[in-house]
């Protein structure tokens, strides 16, 4: 008998024309590090008297179909995530191309994504999916991944693919190696990590259905989140946290071979933090920032990413 193994999972994607209904084709195939997408169904324990001791048979309660998925920086697939974060983008150039993805959209586009396990079979199409949020950290070492936060309608199971034969995509992998840091046009130093957390903050919509599904996720107001650890050399970010201004922090990634990923943070407000002495060693501070909508720009935060995908 054969045992599913994550090393021969598969996950594939595509964008919906009608929310909760996969489409027949156009799915790409994802690279991903883990999941828990995934549908569940609790139990709820009966409550009446008068029938002795043991228990009687408890009663399904509603479906709830959510998780994560950890997927790689990449040039290429990367892109997708962002489309369900911010909307379509705007996309120029001949090859490659500049796909240019802006905060504030108000409506969000919907996925369908199956994660397969061949050997059992179990292919399962999760339906109505729509990003909540985003984050990812950069630091000196260790492998460059995002983790993606879903909500999703629910979820099918089949023993075959629902995906036909998805659209292969070159994995050019962006590391911490290739990340760069900038305060507003020059290059942040002594940046020991950061942290950045987009938030597109669903509503459920729960009402009342025979499924027992959602009827969509609908988004609110966002938040942009995340946090800087600093070697303690100047006063430049206290200085700004006192005073309570704004700076833009721009967070990229470049490859040698010319594809880039940008994300820029338009208004960016720091908290005033203690700085501890803890010992011998140099002294860091944490700040812990928010971003607001920039008055100038328009919007909270602009993503760009250069590649060689035509449309997304």
């Amino acid at each position: 008998m054969a045992r599913a193994q994550g090393a021969r999972a598969q996950m594939a994607l595509a964008f919906e024309t009608t929310y909760g209904t996969p489409p027949a084709g156009g799915f790409a195939k994802m690279p991903f590090a883990s999941t828990t997408l995934g549908a569940e169904q609790p139990l709820l324990n009966s409550e009446l008297l008068g029938y002795g001791r043991d228990p009687l048979a408890p009663i399904k309660d509603a479906v709830t179909a959510d998780g994560d998925v950890v997927v790689p920086l990449d040039a290429e697939a990367f892109g997708f995530w962002l489309k369900a974060a911010f909307g379509a983008p705007s996309t120029t150039g001949t090859g490659p191309w500049t796909h240019v993805f802006q905060s504030g959209a108000w409506t969000l586009p919907s996925l369908s994504i199956e994660t397969g396990m061949p050997e059992v079979p179990r292919f399962a199409m999760y339906s109505g999916c729509v990003l909540d949020q985003i984050t990812w950290q950069m630091q000196r070492s260790g492998l460059l991944t995002a983790t993606a936060r879903l909500v999703a309608q629910g979820e099918t199971v089949g023993t075959t693919t629902s995906a036909g034969t998805p659209a292969a995509l070159e994995l050019k992998r962006f590391g911490h190696f290739n990340g760069s840091i900038t305060r507003n046009g020059s290059a942040l130093g002594n940046v020991v990590s950061a942290d950045i957390t987009y938030a597109n903050n669903l509503d459920r919509i729960e009402t009342i259905r025979s499924d027992g599904r959602i009827d969509g996720a609908d988004p609110s107001i966002a938040a942009l989140t995340g946090s800087i650890e600093v070697r303690f050399a100047d006063s430049t970010l206290v200085t700004q946290a006192i005073n309570g201004d704004p700076c833009e922090l721009e967070f990229a990634y470049v490859l040698p071979s010319g594809e880039s990923f940008t994300f820029t943070v338009h208004a960016v407000y720091l908290p005033r933090p203690r700085i501890e002495i803890s010992g011998p060693q140099g002294v860091q501070a944490t700040f812990d920032w928010q971003a607001a909508r920039d008055s100038l720009v328009g919007r909270m935060c602009t993503a760009t990413l250069l590649n060689d995908v035509e449309t997304y």
